[in-house]
């Protein structure tokens, strides 16, 4: 019997006063818990019991040591309701890492905010790309596979990219009609911050190779990009929910439409977890679900 099961053939004990009634309450025999308070008492080197043929009670340190064991068991007590209250409930800070495209989901972020105001959110708008574990993220919404195995992940959905130009720019020289026109364009290219590459244009399979588009300028921030085609400075390779709006407007202008073949996809990550905290498991189902709602994502085809 160990030192805390010691402890606890003690405090049954002092509760019924009988070895024999402490070891019905126990599961054990009345000679067990005899032996288990002789060895507690040899363990702390004092007497914590008087016995006699008629009645077994404290003694001035069996009587402290009693209170003391008490309130431990209390502040037990008290950690282990406030813990299943936590388990019930998602509440305190939650890290989340968001890319630079991230405020095109600003709108699920702030609904998930008012559906959850226990929580707090800590957000990092970047794109490079995080140690989601050793930088203490709670959750990540990352483009691309999943490929960590320390990792959990589900699909938000996709997007794909589309080549625009403002019409001002479109003034300045002929809309292309095909890849060899672009040797003739401004072309804006986005470099990972992490890297450093340049990413490529996703041209379709039947169009590789592609070479000799010209890199007239390039930027670590998709929306800094986005500022340069609409200032009318070039052509861009753009997610395609960030142009809809301007294209939508008349301020941007597709070209090349069909040449392009990608889909990128577009997952909430979260470091894996027999049992995930329930303020990350709230944060993944409400995003998921406003994907699957028709929010911002589209889902993959059935």
């Amino acid at each position: 019997m160990d030192q805390f099961s010691a402890i606890n053939a003690f405090m049954q004990t002092a509760a019924t006063g009988s070895f024999t009634r402490a070891g019905r309450k126990l599961g054990l025999s009345s000679s067990a818990v005899g032996k288990a308070v002789s060895r507690l008492e040899e363990s702390l080197g004092v007497g914590l019991l008087h016995r006699s043929t008629r009645a077994m009670t404290l003694t001035a340190e069996g009587l402290l040591f009693l209170e003391r064991c008490r309130a431990i068991v209390n502040d037990l007590e008290c950690a282990q309701r406030e813990m299943t209250e936590i388990a019930g409930k998602p509440r305190g800070q939650l890290r989340v890492g968001l890319p630079q495209l991230g405020q095109h989901f600003m709108v699920s972020i702030t609904a998930f905010q008012l559906a959850h105001p226990d929580i707090e959110l800590d957000l990092d708008i970047s794109d490079r790309l995080v140690d989601i574990i050793g930088e203490g993220f709670d959750a990540v919404i990352r483009i691309g596979s999943l490929e960590d195995s320390r990792l959990r992940g589900r699909t938000l959905g996709y997007y794909r990219h589309r080549l625009v130009a403002s019409p001002a720019y479109l003034k300045t020289r002929p809309a292309p009609c095909s890849i060899v026109d672009l040797k003739g364009h401004v072309c804006l290219h986005y470099r990972y911050p992490t890297s450093g590459k340049i990413d490529p244009w996703p041209f379709a399979a039947r169009h590789l190779p592609v070479r000799d588009i010209p890199r007239s300028a390039a930027a670590n921030s998709i929306d800094a990009l986005q500022d340069m085609a609409l200032a009318g400075l070039g052509i861009a390779c753009l997610p395609d929910f960030c142009v809809e709006a301007p294209i939508e407007a008349g301020q941007l202008t597709p070209v090349l439409e069909g040449l392009l073949d990608d889909s990128r996809h577009l997952n909430v990550v979260w470091p894996a977890s027999r049992q995930p905290l329930p303020r990350i498991r709230a944060f993944v189902e409400f995003m998921v679900g406003r994907a699957e709602a028709g929010g911002l994502w589209r889902r993959f085809p059935s």
